[in-house]
Order: structure tokens, then C-alpha cells, then sequence
């Protein structure tokens, strides 16, 4: 059998919250999916824009409104400065559009990840000057670290407006505002906004300060299609605040009110847009956008989504496909090299363990004459870094590594490949599991060393460090160390489930009922069940999926499932009885619709 963790125990109507026992009348299943993600309140599952926190709750909104407003009465050039990534893209693309219709002369800048790196540095603000000569900048995804940028840009005059949600525990820079939830002085109660909707945030406020007064306005709500589709693809938590924004924006874009560059990528994806759902913005759109910024320039990406030309969005859209192709080759590349370096290191681990019985260190640190090929694969963590390695795709690799291994991932590219001598830069993404808080973990080795780390920033589960190449063992150890101090069940896998279905609910009704009851992703888990079923059939399809037909009690047909990527040496031809951790789909092909269970584990068990 299986080993999971039940996410909710109990089984009885009256044992749920008071508020959801009626759900339960209608569906036991529903009711206690709502209870295991700590839902004790009807209001909890609203999805009206009325139950959105109120925007004056932002610190420094009120200010950066303000300013905005101003600049667009007097004319001034404001500059919106984004990120490379889908969250800056979105949040570029709707700063512009929304500020464009409030009558603004506004114009937007993304550092080329290759040339500038991240953020509002002082070489992006020169460039800035010298192209668009601004008289108001806006940082949208970045900027809460950028304390030599701020003040460049000061020096010639410049207004600065900062909106971001990155972590920080340092002062904010001396910016005339600075909108970020998760800075240390505001109370906005949700901290899960992403950088697309700190922006919305504050073009909603400007957007009402203007209406009020009898200005040129706009209603911002129109473009939650990119708030949802940035907020799924920067991986925000989905508290009531978020799930509300990408409700409506999915409910936008499967109406057919969205940017054409929406509707563009879709079709490049043979995707029909009346049938998106939430998980589609991360793995569908987002990674389309993302190829832009780790392949070439993200202002391809923004472009696409800012067209009113269907053409064009077309031709867009295109050359995001085919970078988004280059980049799949490219990572897969990678991926292969790094999981050779781990096994390569598993191997010699091994062979430590057999012929030394002690061992003085928990590290083991492999490196190679002609590449620097470094990883620390002792159990707590997986460290990487190869001189001809592509900066664009050390965070995809990263979660990957994450992912198969289990352990926090960090990933190490040369800022310049042309420069990879013992002073030149490199780049690190990194990428964590539940427990360590990887930017804060990264924080750790920069206060113990103070000369280890040249720039860090991020969130729990990602961040994004620069080092020189050779303190690059150094930190492989300094991270070591502080991943040793953490407690062992930390690192141990836990997989959740919410129990077993009742049978009637393997049904094409209930599997569309449930995707479409909430947004579901992370911090709102997707509903996942276990059950042990009678194998009537099975196939192994293309050598690498397995093919099931199953019977369940008191299920009057088999049900299909597949489980993808299995390991077919491990399955046994003579099992009878599985027992399966899975999540419900419904598979269409020939225009027909069928139940079909995705299986995210499977155990044979015996009789």
C-alpha cells in the first residue's frame, strides 16, 4: 500500500464546519475537499470583485496614485521598468495598456536578463534616460532591492515609483513611493500578490481617483485576464484574494474578453479557450511567455500581449512557440547533464560508503578538470554549476531537479558565457521544497559570509542569487551548513490525499463539477484521492506509460486510467489489485468525453 497523508480524517457530515454541512447534502466529497484547505465560511468561497481587500490597505498606494495621477494631468514621460519573467510581463503589459487609456504618455523598458540582470540597476536607468528620457519610473515585479537604481535615477531628477511583492528584510529604498505588500511596514493582509497584482492594485485605485474626479479613466477590472494568467504563472499562493482575480480573469479569457495575444497562444497551443482552466496559465501560456525572457528579450512577450492586431498577435505568438521549443531543447540538454552529475556523485558516494567506515564530512564535492561540474548531493540539497550552461533555463532545471530528487535545487549558470574565469559573474536560481525557505536560507550563508554572495532575492520556494565564480565552493558548503541545521522530516516527501470517492463520483458530471468549484493550484490544493481498485486490464503504452482498466466497488463499468512516464520494469504483470493515488480527468478524443484517472502513484497489493 501506499503511503499518504490524509489531508482531512474525518468522514461524518457533522463533523465538518458548521457552514459547509449543507454542501454536504449535496456532496459529501466537495465538503470535505473546501474543510481540508481550511475553508470554515461560506463568504470564503465568494467570487465577486466586492470580496477583494480594499486597495488603501497597501502601504504607499495612496502616494504612488498620487503621482501617477499627476503625471498624467501634466503630460510627464513615465518609463514602466518590468521583469523579465511572466509576472513582469503581465504586469508590464498591463501598466501600459491601462495608463495608455487614462491618456498617459508612457513608454516600458525590460533589462535584457543577459546584458542587465534583474531589477532597477543603475545601467538599466542610464539606458532608460538615454532611450525614453523619463520624467516618472515604475518598477513592476522588481525594485524593493534596488537602492543604487533609486538613487541614480534621483540624481537626474526622476521620480520613482516602486510596486513589487518580493521579501525583503531590509529597509526599502528612499523611492517617493514604494507599493509592496510584503514590505515591512504594510498591512495589507494578504501577502500572496504576485507583481501583476500589486500593479492592478494600484491602477484600480488611480483608476477610481480619476473617475471621482471626472478624468480620463478606465475600468482596470478588463484586464484581469493578465492578472490571472501572471499570478498562476509566477505560482502565487491561491488565498480568497488571488483565487478571486483568476476566477474572473479565466472567466474572461473563456468568454472571449482578452487580449488577442491570449487567444494567439492558444491557438499556436490547440488549445480552446471556452474550455481553459486555471492549471492551463502555468503550463499552457506562462511557459510560452517565460521563452521570451530566457531565450531572447521579454519585450516579444510583452508585445504579443499588448497587439490589437490579430496578425500580428498571430506572428507573435509564433515566434514565442518556436522559442518555447528552443528552450524545451535546450533544457532537456541540461537536465540530462545534471542528472548524469548526480548519479555520477551517487556512484561515488557509494563506493565511499563501502570502503570507508567513517566518513568526516556529510559533503561530497565532485569536480572535473575541464568543466566545473560542482554538486553537493549530500541528502539535503543539490548544487550545480557548468561553465557552458544557459542562464535562461537554470530555474526550469532547478525546479526539475526539485521535483525528481526532493531536495531544495540550486542551479548555477555564467552570467556572460563568453566569461567564465575565477572573477566573473555567475548566476543561480534556485528552487525549494515545503519547509525551506529558500531565500531565506540564502539570506543565512549572505549574513555568516559576508563577501560570499553578490545579490539575492525571491520568495519561499524561489530565488535568484549572483556569486563570483570562485566562491562558488565556498557557498556549496556555507548552504550545506544551513541546510544541516534544519530537522530531518523536513526533507522527508510527504504525499497528501483527500481520501476515496464515493462511487458516484466517478462521473463525468462530478469530475467537470469539481474542476470548475474553485481555483484550484498552489496553496489551494488540486484535489487529489486514493483507492484500491480490481485491475481488469492493463497496457504499456510507447514503453515509458501504463494503461489501466479498473474496476471500483459498487462502480457498475471500468474506469480508465494512465499513469505517464512509469517505470515499466517496476510493474508487475500479475497484479490484481492496485492501489492508486490519483487525480480525476476527463479524456476527449474523436469528440467523445471519458472519465479517466491521472495516476500520481500506484502500489501493487498482494492478497
Amino acid at each position: 500500500m501506499l503511503n499518504l497523508t490524509p489531508r482531512y480524517t474525518s468522514t461524518r457530515t457533522d463533523e465538518l464546519p458548521t457552514a459547509l454541512q449543507p454542501l454536504a447534502a449535496q456532496s459529501l466529497t466537495l465538503a470535505r475537499l473546501y474543510a481540508a484547505r481550511g475553508i470554515t465560511q461560506p463568504d470564503e468561497l465568494e467570487t465577486g470583485l466586492s470580496g477583494l481587500l480594499p486597495a488603501e490597505m497597501l502601504h504607499g498606494v495612496t502616494e504612488a496614485v498620487r503621482l501617477l495621477d499627476v503625471a498624467i494631468d501634466r503630460g510627464q514621460r513615465i518609463l514602466i521598468v518590468g521583469d523579465f519573467d511572466c509576472d513582469g510581463a503581465t504586469s508590464t503589459a498591463l501598466m501600459m495598456r491601462a495608463l495608455t487609456k487614462m491618456g498617459a504618455v508612457v513608454d516600458f523598458l525590460v533589462p535584457d536578463r543577459f546584458k542587465y540582470g534583474y531589477g532597477l540597476t543603475p545601467e538599466i536607468v542610464e539606458l532608460g534616460i538615454k532611450t525614453y528620457q523619463p520624467e516618472l519610473i515604475v518598477t513592476v515585479d522588481n525594485g524593493i532591492s534596488s537602492h543604487e537604481g533609486v538613487a541614480r535615477a534621483q540624481a537626474d531628477g526622476i521620480t520613482v515609483i516602486i510596486t513589487d511583492h518580493h521579501l525583503t528584510t531590509k529597509e526599502t529604498p528612499p523611492a517617493e513611493a514604494v507599493v509592496n505588500p510584503n514590505q515591512l511596514d504594510c498591512s495589507f493582509t494578504s501577502k500572496a500578490l504576485v507583481g501583476v497584482g500589486v500593479a492592478f492594485y494600484v491602477l484600480g485605485r488611480l483608476a477610481k481617483l480619476r473617475r471621482e474626479a471626472n478624468k480620463s479613466t478606465v475600468q482596470v477590472s478588463q484586464y484581469l485576464d493578465l492578472v490571472a494568467l501572471g499570478t498562476i504563472a509566477d505560482v502565487g499562493v491561491l488565498d480568497k484574494n488571488n483565487r478571486i482575480l483568476v476566477h474572473h480573469g479565466l472567466t474572461a479569457i473563456r468568454q472571449g474578453r482578452c487580449c488577442l495575444g491570449i487567444l494567439a497562444l492558444l491557438e499556436q497551443a490547440g488549445r480552446d479557450p471556452k474550455k481553459m482552466q486555471a492549471q492551463d496559465f502555468g503550463f499552457v501560456l506562462g511557459p510560452r511567455i517565460n521563452a521570451a525572457g530566457r531565450m531572447d528579450n521579454m519585450r516579444i512577450g510583452i508585445e504579443c500581449l499588448l497587439t490589437e492586431d490579430w496578425s500580428t498577435a498571430q506572428r507573435l505568438a509564433q515566434e514565442l512557440e518556436q522559442l518555447n521549443r528552443t528552450r524545451r531543447h535546450v533544457e532537456g540538454e541540461m537536465r540530462a547533464q545534471a542528472d548524469n552529475i548526480v548519479q555520477a556523485l551517487a556512484t561515488v558516494a557509494n563506493e565511499n560508503d563501502e570502503n570507508t567506515a567513517t566518513d568526516e564530512s556529510d559533503e561530497i564535492l565532485i569536480q572535473s578538470k575541464t568543466d566545473k561540474e560542482t554538486v553537493n548531493n549530500q541528502t539535503r540539497s543539490i548544487v550545480l554549476y557548468q561553465d557552458d550552461w544557459h542562464q535562461g533555463v537554470i530555474g526550469i532545471v532547478a525546479g526539475r531537479l526539485k521535483e525528481s530528487h526532493y531536495l531544495p535545487s540550486i542551479v548555477f549558470a555564467p552570467a556572460d558565457t563568453e566569461r567564465t574565469g575565477d572573477d566573473d559573474a555567475i548566476k543561480g536560481s534556485a528552487r525549494s521544497i515545503a519547509g525551506v525557505h529558500i531565500r531565506d536560507a540564502i539570506e543565512q550563508v549572505a549574513e555568516r559570509y559576508a563577501d560570499l554572495i553578490s545579490h539575492f532575492g525571491g520568495h519561499a520556494m524561489a530565488a535568484g542569487l549572483t556569486l563570483k565564480r570562485r566562491n562558488f565552493d565556498a557557498f556549496v558548503t556555507a548552504f550545506d551548513a544551513v541546510m544541516a541545521e534544519m530537522e530531518d522530516e523536513v526533507f522527508a516527501e510527504q504525499k497528501f490525499t483527500d481520501g476515496p470517492l464515493q462511487a458516484g463520483d466517478f462521473s463525468l458530471w462530478f469530475a467537470e463539477h469539481l474542476a470548475n468549484a474553485s481555483i484550484w493550484g498552489h496553496g489551494f490544493a488540486p484535489p487529489i484521492f486514493d483507492g484500491v481498485f480490481e485491475v481488469l486490464s492493463f497496457k504499456i503504452l510507447k514503453d515509458k506509460h501504463l494503461k489501466l482498466s479498473l474496476r471500483y466497488p459498487d462502480v457498475q463499468y471500468p474506469i480508465e486510467a494512465i499513469y505517464f512516464n512509469f517505470d515499466s520494469e517496476v510493474w508487475d504483470y500479475r497484479a490484481e489489485k492496485v492501489h492508486v493515488l490519483f487525480q480525476l480527468d476527463i479524456n476527449e478524443w474523436n469528440g467523445k468525453q471519458s472519465l479517466q484517472l491521472m495516476v500520481r502513484d500506484l502500489a501493487v497489493v498482494s492478497e
